[in-house]
């Protein structure tokens, strides 16, 4: 062959290989870019499903982590602040006014979680006796049965007696139902506990006696302000143990007339809750005169002889003006007739 045949075959030659060398690296680029090109797009996907993926395991983790350690927490702590789904009153989600109301019955308020969150924004009682206003956020409590419902009654004094001015007085009233004896200090627990009742069903708590002036009448039509009193007393002990309570008064009161009554509340001091609305009252009250005359002294005989008011009639000018019964005479018999029938009356009653 000759060598103008030769260089012309040999020149292809070379540029076939070079074609092929370049065609194998841009084989291998090419490879190289996908690899670099799938690893990241698969490093992306994959670093976003990861993500996604880990975001929905921490986040179900956490859900799960977080709801054990909620229930955990709730159950080992009463204060927890979630509220049990068995405790929720559906009544306290309808206004009442469905068809069994009847006509100018009041729309009640509704809330479909126990009122829990009903004191937000208010001031808070928080156990403080809170002159200004303030909302319990506190349940009622327990409630008893029927058979279970305070009553009260004065023993002394009795309603329309006579009592001996500035003169030592025991207040006492029987009261039924009651599991007396217990008082919380009320600086820094008023109203911050619920209503409870002991294993017999009764209402734990105590009462209080309180004693205002009525001004001078004893049938007045104007209420007393309730901000004032003459005397007020919680009772906290057990007092006989069969439901008689007694506060005592040693300097006793000025001449008036005053109304006393008993005020029985829970542990806490919230007035006791009863179960039904249609029963009698859980307290009494009395009405009471005090008088310089009055009491065990005889206000005829300008309280030299105690005895007086007692004896029937020992004294002349006391049965009914027996000394001369006219003018004068017998208006000091009269006169020393109340005068003696208070005290008898008053002796039968104070408790001394």
């Amino acid at each position: 062959m000759r060598f103008s045949t030769l260089l012309p075959l040999l020149l292809a030659a070379g540029v076939v290989a070079q074609g092929n060398k370049n065609g194998q690296n841009n084989n291998k680029n090419g490879r190289q870019n996908n690899g670099q090109n799938n690893g990241q797009n698969n490093g992306q996907n994959n670093g976003q499903n990861n993500g996604q993926n880990n975001g929905q395991n921490n986040g179900q983790n956490n859900g799960q982590n977080n709801g054990q350690n909620n229930n955990n927490n709730n159950g080992g702590n009463n204060n927890a602040l979630q509220l049990n789904p068995n405790n929720v009153q559906k009544n306290s989600q309808s206004n009442g006014l469905g068809n069994n109301a009847e006509a100018g019955q009041a729309a009640s308020l509704t809330d479909p979680a126990n009122f829990i969150n009903h004191c937000t924004g208010k001031t808070l009682t928080n156990g403080l006796q809170v002159k200004s206003g303030s909302c319990n956020g506190i349940p009622m409590g327990d409630i008893p049965s029927t058979q279970n419902m305070i009553s009260a009654v004065f023993t002394n004094p009795k309603d329309g007696s006579t009592v001996q001015a500035n003169t030592a007085i025991k207040f006492s009233v029987q009261i039924s139902n009651l599991a007396a004896g217990s008082f919380t200090n009320p600086d820094v627990t008023y109203y911050a506990a619920p209503q409870t009742v002991n294993g017999q069903g009764k209402i734990v708590g105590h009462t209080h006696i309180t004693v205002q002036d009525l001004g001078g009448n004893i049938n007045t039509n104007t209420p007393p302000d309730p901000v004032k009193f003459a005397f007020f007393k919680g009772v906290n002990d057990a007092g006989n143990g069969q439901g008689l309570l007694s506060a005592d008064l040693a300097k006793g009161l000025p001449a008036g007339v005053y109304r006393a009554c008993s005020m029985t509340s829970a542990s806490n001091h919230q007035p006791v809750l009863m179960p039904v609305a249609q029963r009698g009252p859980q307290d009494d009250c009395v009405r009471f005169t005090v008088t310089n005359g009055g009491g065990n002294n005889n206000g005829g005989n300008n309280n030299n002889n105690n005895n007086n008011g007692q004896n029937n009639g020992q004294n002349n000018g006391q049965n009914n003006g027996q000394n001369n019964n006219n003018g004068q005479g017998g208006q000091r018999g009269r006169g020393r007739g109340r005068g003696r029938g208070r005290g008898r009356f008053a002796r039968r009653d104070l408790v001394v």
